[in-house]
């Protein structure tokens, strides 16, 4: 037997949270084909099997946090039957190693493949999986159906079912074809199955639409047999063993516990890091930007690409880093002591909240894009997000970060340092205020920037410095455009 060890998910992530299994014991999979849906703490993935052949054991349960290089799955293969000696150890000794999974998806074949089964899936992570068509590397050949004594469950219910399966389906068992961990979570909860939906996508790709069509329909004509709920992760039996408790420091009773797990938990430990190890301070101003939105309005007017709010106070912002450069820098602990480190550019994160949490996208090298350049590129990040589907480089490496907390109804807040950077900067809701102009009172539109800096990387003036810069930016756009 062959066990499949959690892999490497990128940016140093040592944990997943297992979301849902896609494969059942009992079952035929084929190379690249799902097994998993993990939530690391950058996003939600589908690991992929480098391995074709029947899955004997699924280590863990819905709900659970997995180590990497922890065992995964244990799959029975072609090459386990034909060496029986060695399928009957503990499963434990037969663990591979991250060099031994790296080479699972590149074994030679036996015999000369078809095209279509040469060519990889694309389902790459750290460490193993296949790419689109490369001559020089190489598959491991797949069966057709698997052999009779490649099947072996460990009760009589695992074979029980495989030979339900077998009887319904006279080839492997295929994964539907699902590209979005959003859709597969909005189906779980809808109790909707995916292998019984055609996709209105590419290629037959399931797409949200299909989901909540599915949803929607009525019970076919077998109603009469008991619905199936939608299977109920650990966690959520956890919270409902707690309802009904007593808590005894408030004399109320517990209504629900939830675990911190996955990205919230990553959440946690950010903030609190930040918390902990960063001595900030808090510098705010008033900003009347009735200017800036007339700009976009005329913008608009003459059927010209509007850039959003946040995109034309991130240029600004890139273009106040670039005179006040301290606040994109670092603290680094070194042997040699406490170092500030400048960096030759600027990667721009901005918040972004998501089904799962908030998540900081990085614009990298933001210097070098114009305010319509940044805003296409936060555009693509924001809905990589929202649809999960955003990589771990994707949301690592800034150094400085952009809140616009405006948009959930707030005049104003503290906003906490991402740490490990030096500065960040949150723009509240733009509401109309009375404000002074020309020495006459007037109506117009007003919002705060506030900015929370190390104190340890800089100092008041040059924190208030870039801030003033920024707020005269907002305030005259037009003449700050025509300089930037």
């Amino acid at each position: 037997m062959t066990i499949f060890n959690l892999p490497d998910l990128g940016e140093g992530l040592t944990e997943a949270t297992l979301l849902s299994w896609l494969v059942a014991e009992g079952e035929t999979v084929h190379v690249d084909q799902p097994i998993a849906e993990v939530e690391t703490a950058k996003s939600s993935i589908e690991v992929p099997s480098p391995y074709a052949g029947t899955v004997h054991t699924l280590h863990g349960s819905t709900g659970d946090t997995l180590e990497v290089g922890n065992p995964l799955i244990t799959v029975t293969t072609e090459d386990d039957a034909d060496s029986p000696a060695d399928s009957s150890t503990d499963g434990r000794a037969g663990a591979l190693s991250y060099r031994e999974e790296e080479r699972a998806g590149t074994a030679a074949p036996e015999s000369q493949d078809t095209d279509e089964e040469t060519e990889g899936s694309g389902n790459v992570l750290i460490g193993y999986g296949t790419s689109q068509a490369s001559s020089a590397r190489r598959r491991r050949k797949r069966s057709g159906a698997p052999r009779a004594d490649t099947q072996r469950p460990t009760d009589a219910a695992a074979q029980g079912s495989a030979a339900q399966r077998s009887t319904t389906s006279p080839g492997p068992a295929q994964a539907p074809r699902v590209s979005s961990p959003l859709v597969r979570r909005m189906a779980r909860r809808q109790g909707v199955e995916l292998h019984s939906i055609s996709g209105s996508g590419p290629e037959g790709l399931i797409m949200r639409r299909d989901v909540l069509a599915a949803g929607e329909q009525p019970a076919a004509a077998g109603a009469g047999a008991p619905q199936r709920e939608p299977a109920r992760d650990a966690a959520q039996q956890d919270a409902a063993a707690a309802a009904g408790a007593v808590d005894s420091r408030t004399g109320l009773a517990v209504r629900e516990r939830v675990a911190v797990t996955g990205m919230r938990k990553a959440i946690a430990a950010k903030m609190s890091q930040s918390r902990r190890e960063i001595p900030e301070a808090t510098v705010w101003q008033d900003v009347d930007v009735t200017a800036l939105l007339d700009m976009r309005a005329q913008l608009k007017d003459s059927g010209q690409e509007a850039p959003s709010v946040l995109a034309l106070l991130s240029r600004f912002v890139v273009a106040g880093l670039q005179r006040y450069p301290e606040l994109a820098a670092r603290i680094e602990h070194t042997d040699a002591g406490d170092q500030i480190v400048h960096f030759a550019g600027i990667n721009l994160g901005f918040a972004a909240q998501t089904e799962t949490g908030l998540v900081v996208p990085v614009v990298r090298e933001a210097q070098r894009l114009s305010a319509r350049g940044l805003n296409t590129e936060i555009r693509r990040l924001a809905e990589s997000a929202r649809d999960g589907q955003i990589s771990s480089k994707e949301m690592s490496g800034g150094t400085f970060t952009v809140n616009n907390y405006g948009v959930f109804g707030s005049d104003g807040a503290t906003p906490i340092i991402n740490h490990p950077e030096a500065a960040i900067l949150g723009i509240g809701r733009i509401i109309d205020r009375p404000w002074a102009v020309g020495g006459e009172l007037a109506v117009r539109k007003v919002t705060t920037l506030t900015l929370a800096f190390d104190h340890r990387v800089c100092d008041g003036g040059a924190a208030g410095g870039f801030l003033n810069f920024v707020a005269t930016c907002m305030g005259d756009p037009t003449a700050a455009l025509a300089d930037l």
